[in-house]
């Protein structure tokens, strides 16, 4: 996450530029583009680009009757209350009450203001924190539900040449574009409201995209329909409707990448969609290994989501102290889908598992929860046992795919012993390997 998180410092001040921008502030210079020939990749613009006054781009008044420019970073103490208001009350509306789930919140320009200060860079690290599992780098992208364009441009500094993003919010699309002019990256907007019916077909105009993103779209989407005699309630089976619409955008090796919530409730509806899509025969590339019903669903206390430890911007960490609310991590729900008639990736070869859970310890024992071909079972390593071999089990983070050499069945779950070896397979956020294709017998040799 260390480049996203250099590629969101920069966005920083375009954010800032655009909310003050429509508040009919004064705001600092913004960056140049970041396309531009005037900054390269990773390293911080020129001086003389970056705003004259301390390390945070303040101003200060020249001559009589001259006023202070705000800091170009973080907000001035009356722009944080009335900034922290805002998210406080998306907070409530979207993980605790969820009276805003669904609503057009993105309308109320408040609310728009402090989604773009403090939500907007989280869902780009998502974004890019889920994009860079993907098999290979899209060119195009379509993203459903884009709001002002997180994941969007996410998708463009991950590598995408051609994005779309599609909102039923005609103001948000409106900032999205601003800041495509501010940072002079190419991006293409539609007017998309999935409570109207139209076909997807009709918004892609016939094309085909290497990447069709949803995020936080799917669970404000539809209300809470009837269970079916026992089976999936018609709100799921929307959900998974629209999905495999989606999915039908697909270039031949493309995906489509699904983000929500890591909330319990959110990321239990995505995985109860992602069964119904299984069953259907759709193919899941992450973070899944295990092809039948989620196992993580037979325990109502039970969900899955991802997390990557973040050191967040500073105007987000300004923001969220003010507003009680911390981001030490991203955290999300995600899944990423494989076009219709598309094939599961065989697995690495070995006992893999991705950890899906923190670290769990107990007295003398340090335990996780991994869910691999064969199922979710708790792993545990006693400290007694502890060698070269098996020591990096201790290190692991949520959403590592590792491979156990050694361990025996115990409980609900695999016990490592001192001869057991752990092997990272992959880093969380990167792409799993698949195993090598089965070699076709060649003709037999003459003795």
């Amino acid at each position: 996450m260390a480049d996203a998180a250099q590629d969101l410092q920069r966005w920083i001040p375009r954010l800032l530029a655009a909310w003050r921008a429509s508040r009919g502030r004064p705001s600092a210079p913004s960056p140049a583009p970041l396309r531009g020939a005037k900054e390269v990749r990773g390293q911080a613009p020129p001086r003389h680009e970056r705003g004259r006054g301390g390390p945070h781009g303040r101003f200060s008044p020249r001559g009589p009757g001259a006023t202070a420019r705000p800091p170009a970073d973080v907000l001035a103490p009356d722009e944080l209350r009335e900034v922290a208001a805002g998210v406080g009350r998306l907070s409530r509306g979207l993980t605790r009450e969820r009276e805003l789930a669904g609503a057009r919140y993105l309308d109320d320009e408040r609310l728009l203001g402090a989604y773009l200060l403090f939500y907007w860079p989280t869902s780009y690290l998502q974004a890019r924190g889920t994009l860079s599992e993907l098999p290979r780098r899209p060119r195009s992208v379509l993203d459903l539900g884009s709001g002002p364009g997180p994941m969007a441009f996410a998708a463009l500094d991950a590598g995408a040449a051609e994005v779309v993003a599609a909102d039923r919010s005609a103001r948000a699309l409106a900032t999205a574009r601003a800041l495509a002019v501010d940072a002079g990256e190419p991006i293409a907007t539609r007017e998309w409201n999935p409570s109207r019916g139209r076909p997807l077909a009709e918004l892609a105009g016939g094309r085909r995209f290497d990447v069709v993103i949803m995020g936080h779209v799917l669970n404000e989407l539809f209300a809470e329909g009837e269970r079916r005699s026992g089976g999936p309630s018609d709100e799921l089976v929307r959900r998974a409707d629209l999905l495999a619409e989606a999915a039908g955008l697909l270039a031949p090796e493309g995906s489509l990448l699904v983000v929500e919530p890591a909330l319990r409730d959110t990321s239990r509806a995505l995985l109860r969609v992602r069964d119904l899509l299984v069953a259907r025969g759709f193919a899941v590339r992450a973070p899944c290994l295990f092809r039948g019903a989620c196992p993580a669903l037979l325990r109502e206390t039970d969900w899955c989501h991802a997390e990557r430890p973040i050191e967040p911007p500073p105007l987000v960490a300004q923001i969220g102290k003010a507003a009680g609310l911390r981001k030490e991590a991203v955290k999300m729900s995600y899944l990423v889908l494989a076009p219709p008639g598309a094939a599961w990736a065989e697995p690495p070869p070995g006992r893999v598992f991705r950890i899906v859970s923190e670290p769990l310890p107990s007295k003398g024992r340090l335990r996780y929860m991994g869910c691999g071909p064969e199922g979710r079972l708790g792993l545990s390593l006693q400290e007694k046992h502890v060698t070269d071999g098996n020591r990096r089990f201790a290190s692991l983070l949520r959403g590592d795919v590792i491979e156990i050499v050694g361990a025996e069945p115990r409980g609900d779950g695999l016990a490592l012993a001192e001869g057991s070896t752990v092997r990272i397979v992959a880093d969380a956020g990167r792409p799993v390997p698949s195993a090598p294709p089965a070699r076709e017998p060649g003709p037999a040799r003459d003795p």
